[in-house]
């Protein structure tokens, strides 16, 4: 049975929530390394993970501090692509579930 959640002028399959939160509940890891210079990162991210400049280039400035950084969320069908792009260019990245 499915439920309908209101909201102003919304009506909201539950499912539809549910399958939302599913969707979201891996994240793409990309691993600093001493190879890869921040340009070749931050090209990498421009192409494969379609983020502004600015974008890529915070990721690339988290995953140099923090030795990793999560720089997308979603569904492992969604990430497992564009993890194996990052990693043909030879950048280490890995596909980890959230924790929530």
């Amino acid at each position: 049975m499915t439920a309908y959640l209101e909201q102003p002028g919304i009506l909201m399959d539950e499912d539809v929530l549910i399958a939302t939160e599913v969707d979201k509940s891996c994240q793409l890891i990309v691993w600093n390394d001493e190879v890869n210079t921040f340009e070749w990162v931050i090209e990498t991210l421009m192409d494969v993970c379609k983020h502004t400049e600015e974008q890529a280039e915070q990721c690339a400035l988290l995953i140099d501090s923090q030795g990793k950084y999560a720089v997308k969320y979603g569904s492992y069908e969604n990430l497992k692509p564009m993890c194996d792009a990052i990693t043909e260019r030879g950048i280490n990245a890995t596909v980890e579930i959230t924790a929530d």
